[in-house]
């Protein structure tokens, strides 16, 4: 038996088995239940509603201070993780599996009690606050404080995303950088990222996605002021109580905002996928 050339060999892959119309058929019901509360709340205000209520000072105070911090949280996301992220896709931690764990346990961990968490460790009576209100820095119920929220619930999107992204590179490319002279610092600023940036940037998005929906952290830690703390999550869950329409425009846009976001990752994403697919 004598192996085939490689000329012989398939040019493409083999189509994709057809989904049978019975497997579309199952998959309804759970698509429609995705759809179904999201088209409600379109449907129940209207485009004139929309444009008014977003003339309302709460509501623009709301929106500023939302893209304002989560803006801020995902810079602080992307300077502080990409370093973890690198270390540990190049496996330079002991223990990985436990940093890993680590990494991820703010993904599962109930909202408040990452409220919690960081109250008892920055709050005025927590493990650090009371040496940060000895210098006259208070953390707790500030603007800063909901930025710590935003960052501890949204860090581990970018972090793992970024792993990845450096986990999937040639290392011979920054082998041939290291042969060619150049020192780690340049290998990483012109081989490492430039080669990762998809996985870089769609990492910040879903991060910066996850920041502008925090609510249970940052209740918590920040408390609710207006124009301090309170974010369109916030805002929403006053809303509710006070005012259905403003609760339903802060909702709209935070639907479209996440949405938007998602595709933008999804799409950076799946181009990455076909360029080196």
């Amino acid at each position: 038996m004598t192996l085939s050339s490689p000329s012989r060999l398939p040019s493409s892959l083999p189509p994709r088995p057809q989904i049978s119309r019975l497997w579309r058929v199952l998959s309804l019901p759970m698509l429609i239940y995705i759809i179904l509360p999201l088209l409600a709340l379109f449907l129940r205000i209207s485009p004139e509603q929309l444009v008014a209520n977003l003339q309302e000072p709460n509501v623009l105070r709301a929106i500023g201070l939302s893209l304002t911090t989560t803006i801020v949280s995902t810079l602080l996301i992307i300077l502080g993780g990409t370093p973890l992220a690198y270390a540990h896709a190049r496996r330079q931690f002991r223990f990985g599996r436990l940093i890993d764990t680590l990494i991820d346990l703010p993904l599962v961990l109930p909202p408040a009690v990452a409220g919690v968490a960081l109250l008892m460790a920055f709050g005025r009576r927590g493990l650090l606050g009371g040496w940060l209100d000895l210098l006259g820095v208070q953390v707790g119920f500030t603007t800063v404080a909901v930025i710590m929220a935003q960052v501890f619930v949204a860090a581990p999107f970018y972090i793992k995303s970024a792993a990845l992204g450096f986990a999937s590179l040639d290392r011979e490319l920054e082998l041939a950088a290291s042969l060619d002279g150049a020192s780690s610092w340049q290998i990483f600023r012109f081989v490492t990222m430039p080669l990762s940036w998809s996985a870089l940037l769609g990492g910040s998005v879903m991060s910066w996605a996850r920041a502008l929906g925090e609510f249970g952290a940052t209740i918590i830690f920040a408390g609710n002021f207006p124009g301090r703390t309170q974010t369109m999550p916030l805002a929403i869950y006053i809303g509710f109580e006070l005012d259905l329409d403003i609760a339903l425009t802060l909702s709209v846009i935070l639907i479209l905002f996440s949405f938007l976001a998602l595709l933008i990752a999804k799409g950076i994403l799946h181009r990455d996928w076909m360029v080196t697919g």
